[in-house]
């Protein structure tokens, strides 16, 4: 079933999740989960790294690369690592102009797949709070 998950599919889902990450309280989980499926693709031939981009809002004022990996339509960064700073050629400052396809998908949807794809457990969301648990409880 893992290897009929298109990549386009695969593509979409890891989107969503770090769509919905940039925004999230607690976003270590779904950040991880890209970084796994992408570099499970990456393994497989799946998807490739093109180069090396520029971070656009570099902390402390210095400069600092990213990976730039495209999957099927769509393109992602994640940290380089030693080898991708020596082998990967530079390609400058992101263009603010591109934006990846939208497409739609749930982020349950998505994390499901990725899920699935990765060979990681699902979590779920945090339960919600109780209220009247507080320190004036049955007021």
């Amino acid at each position: 079933m893992i290897s009929s998950i298109s990549d386009q599919r695969l593509a979409l889902a890891i989107f969503t999740v770090n769509k919905h990450a940039k925004t999230a309280p607690n976003n270590q989980y779904l950040y991880a989960l890209k970084r796994e499926a992408l570099q499970k693709m990456i393994d497989e031939k799946r998807a490739n790294k093109v180069g090396l981009h520029f971070v656009q809002r570099a902390k402390y004022s210095q400069q600092n690369s990213v990976v730039v990996v495209q999957c099927a339509d769509y393109f992602f960064h994640t940290l380089p690592t030693k080898q991708d700073m020596k082998q990967l050629s530079h390609l400058g400052s992101l263009d603010p102009q591109f934006r990846n396809p939208q497409g739609h998908m749930s982020l349950t949807e998505a994390k499901r797949l990725l899920c699935t794809y990765t060979n990681r457990p699902i979590k779920s969301a945090s339960p919600p709070k109780l209220r009247g648990t507080g320190y004036f409880q049955g007021y």
